[in-house]
């Protein structure tokens, strides 16, 4: 596992760059998710912009006018914040640094270097408006389509995401958050994807609204981008291991050298019995939930049962010999699902791109989405950990209910839209 690149870098280069700690691999899959997300949005928006479905705003601005003391304010809280935290990261001592998370959200810094950064950004402020500076200060009419407008789209799901996927996963995880609320929404561990999408979906609802974004055309659009960021975001979760991985697999142990070999039930038992507390606390109770699913000789292992050594949450047990902050593994193997999800994903991804402009009702395409992504979901939570509600005798988890809603919605809202398309064709026109 590679919880930040400075592990992975080292290992597989040999370099030694103690600045790499700062960027966590979780979180450098999420930023690439979210680069490819933009790309395809912006490709599919200019798509239908040419076809004639979106148009563009107009916007009146006003040019020639001097930096406000709100942007050089602004601007300045920006700088400082950046050379605070980041240049901050990279000069100081603490031992907050080797979790950036822990050291962004704690009042560890680096002063001097935020005065200075926030002096600079404050000052090419006013020097980029006083270089447009009129003697007399017009206001002048701008077009914007909606692909120019994919950075706000991309900032809106991405900060709304986040709230959502950290709420969700409270309402999962309600007894740890009640002990430290502040420290559970602020901490980069624990997100729940679907809380993500809806909060980040009712985010984009309001903002394309708000600019007369056609809200089917740009759903649409948006259909490959999300399955394509969800699929690269699971390397994240797969290389930094965040805890989002399956139930054992009973047919697999680890070996000495932190590897998959393949075991039988009675060492499956040895090792329950072996790290009971480790159990008890994960599952609260040494009823473990385990499968028995042996993989063919010629993939390897780690496919069907992998055991997360040097995980960024510190699950399992303690590697014998390692010292630092990243130095437990799983005691039995675990379906590494996250994989699973990057591989089908992806090609759920390609399957969306290559069908994308056979769906000729607006918004049909992204009930397409919804359907084939609630299917994957629906699956994989059969051998994911997670916790489980009752349901008059049922016990499904959060992610199974929300993945069985999307597929039902899906498919009403695919009947609906085709159905309101073909009334629209057949209504006679009105008289005159």
């Amino acid at each position: 596992m590679y919880p930040n690149l400075y592990y992975a870098v080292k290992d597989l280069f040999g370099l030694d760059l103690k600045f790499l700690h700062f960027i966590n691999s979780f979180g450098f899959f999420v930023a690439l998710a979210f680069i490819g997300a933009a790309i395809v949005l912006t490709h599919e928006l200019k798509r239908k912009e040419r076809q004639g479905f979106l148009e563009a705003e107009e916007e009146t601005i006003v040019v020639g006018k001097i930096a406000s003391p709100g942007e050089l304010f602004t601007n300045f809280i920006l700088g400082f914040l950046i050379g605070y935290k980041i240049i901050g990261l990279f000069t100081s001592n603490s031992p907050l640094t080797q979790n950036p998370a822990d050291f962004i959200f704690s009042s560890a810094g680096n002063g001097w270097a935020g005065l200075a950064l926030g002096l600079l950004f404050a000052g090419l402020k006013w020097r980029e408006k006083n270089k447009q500076k009129l003697q007399t200060p017009e206001e002048r009419k701008i077009r914007i389509w909606p692909h120019d407008r994919v950075g706000d789209i991309v900032i809106f799901a991405a900060i709304f995401g986040f709230l959502g996927a950290k709420i969700f996963n409270s309402l999962e995880t309600w007894d740890e958050f009640i002990k430290n609320p502040v420290e559970s929404l602020l901490s980069f561990s624990g997100l729940t994807f679907y809380g993500g999408l809806i909060i980040a979906a009712l985010s984009v609802w309001y903002y394309a609204r708000k600019h007369k974004i056609g809200f089917w055309y740009l759903n649409d659009a948006a259909a490959p981008a999300l399955m394509l960021a969800y699929g690269v975001g699971r390397i994240g979760c797969q290389v930094s291991g965040d805890g989002d991985w399956g139930i054992p697999n009973s047919a697999y142990a680890v070996g000495p050298d932190l590897k998959s070999i393949p075991a039988t039930m009675q060492n499956f038992q040895i090792q329950v019995d072996k790290n009971a507390d480790y159990f008890m606390s994960e599952f609260h109770s040494l009823n473990v939930p385990h499968l028995t699913a042996k993989g063919p000789s010629f993939l390897p292992n780690w496919l069907f049962g992998y055991p997360y050594p040097h995980n960024v949450i510190g699950a399992g047990i303690k590697i014998p010999g390692c010292n630092g902050p990243y130095c437990s593994y799983l005691p039995i193997p675990v379906f590494p699902t996250p994989f699973y999800e990057t591989v089908v994903c992806l090609g759920l991804f390609f399957l969306l791109w290559s069908v994308r402009k056979k769906f000729k009702v607006p918004g049909t395409m992204f009930a397409f989405y919804l359907i084939i992504n609630g299917i994957e979901r629906f699956f994989i939570e059969k051998i994911r950990v997670n916790s489980r509600y009752s349901i008059f005798g049922f016990h499904p988890t959060q992610a199974e209910i929300i993945s069985t809603l999307l597929i039902i919605g899906g498919f009403l809202l695919y009947y609906f839209l085709k159905k309101q398309s073909k009334s629209d064709q057949i209504s006679p026109p009105p008289m005159a």
